[in-house]
C-alpha cells in the first residue's frame, strides 16, 4: 500500500474538501396554488401532486 512521505496541510486538506458544503434543498411552486413545495412533494398547503389532489383538504379548528 502507498504511503505518503510527508504529512499532508491543513490547507492542503482544506482545498481539497473546498466542496463538500451542503446546498439547500431546491424548491418548486405547486402548480395548484403557486406556494413553494419540494420537489416531487405533495404540496402541504393544497395537497396536490402533478396535477391532481391526493391528499383531502380538512378543515378542523
Amino acid at each position: 500500500m502507498a504511503h505518503p512521505k510527508r504529512r499532508s496541510s491543513n490547507s492542503r486538506t482544506g482545498k481539497r474538501r473546498t466542496h463538500w458544503n451542503l446546498k439547500p434543498p431546491t424548491s418548486n411552486g405547486c402548480s395548484n396554488c403557486g406556494q413553494q413545495k419540494l420537489s416531487h412533494r405533495v404540496c402541504g398547503n393544497c395537497g396536490y401532486y402533478n396535477g391532481r389532489a391526493v391528499v383531502e383538504e380538512t378543515n378542523e379548528i
